[in-house]
């Protein structure tokens, strides 16, 4: 074998064995991490240059951050708001509820009782129970009569029903509601409540402030059922 022929043999000897020492070589845990970092880094950059003129991204993450916990702020504050306007508008409610009340006791359920003793009705609070439903007011707060549809009730004349026509023309019709004879007056005490247990309702004035108290009276008392 010629000398030539040895050297090559010898330098792909050495070559070989160069490279089978680069492919068993093996990397320490830190040289890992420095390549590792280095790609991260490397990744990042690539994929935020898009958005460098926004700025750095962790002062935009807290900016974002600061922004939910503001929105989050003004939304129990707006819940705690919502919550005041509810009870307000329910105490509203009640207060607007008392009101039409008093003013369906003054309008309406004591016109029935005072239609219904003047037209000598047996029982004039039966017959107010029987036709409060016959009787409501309106937007205005007047007082209306309905017919047996709900609807306004008006006259032969085109004029829309009065309280008292309603009672006497329930009373007309249903005369085991009247009394048979007329009511005897009998001696009342200062408060104007008959002493012997009965009491005329025909008597009274509803319109007046005192004739009511007495009815009021004589209601407590148990002489009117």
């Amino acid at each position: 074998m010629s000398d030539t022929n040895i050297g090559n043999n010898n330098a792909t000897d050495a070559a070989s064995k160069e490279n089978q020492a680069q492919a068993t070589k093996t990397y320490t845990q830190e040289e890992v991490d420095n390549m590792m970092a280095r790609m991260r880094g490397s990744l990042e950059k690539k994929l935020l240059k898009p958005y460098e003129d926004l700025g750095d991204p962790e002062e935009l993450r807290n900016i974002r951050q600061e922004w939910e916990k503001k929105q989050q702020q003004e939304q129990i504050k707006r819940g705690e708001f919502e919550k005041t306007l509810q009870e307000l508008a329910a105490k509203k409610d009640a207060e607007i509820q008392k009101r039409d009340s008093i003013i369906k006791e003054y309008k309406v359920n004591t016109p029935l009782v005072s239609a219904a003793a003047k037209f000598k009705a047996v029982a004039p609070e039966q017959v107010k129970a029987l036709l409060s439903n016959r009787v409501r007011l309106n937007d205005m707060g007047e007082v209306e009569v309905l017919d047996d549809k709900g609807s306004v009730k008006y006259n032969d004349g085109g004029q829309p029903y009065q309280v008292d026509d309603l009672v006497r023309e329930f009373l007309d019709s249903n005369p085991h509601f009247v009394s048979a004879s007329p009511s005897t007056t009998h001696s009342k005490s200062n408060s104007g409540v008959a002493n012997t247990g009965e009491f005329d309702l025909s008597k009274l004035d509803f319109s007046n402030a005192g004739d009511r108290k007495r009815y009021a009276e004589a209601k407590a008392a148990g002489l009117i059922k």
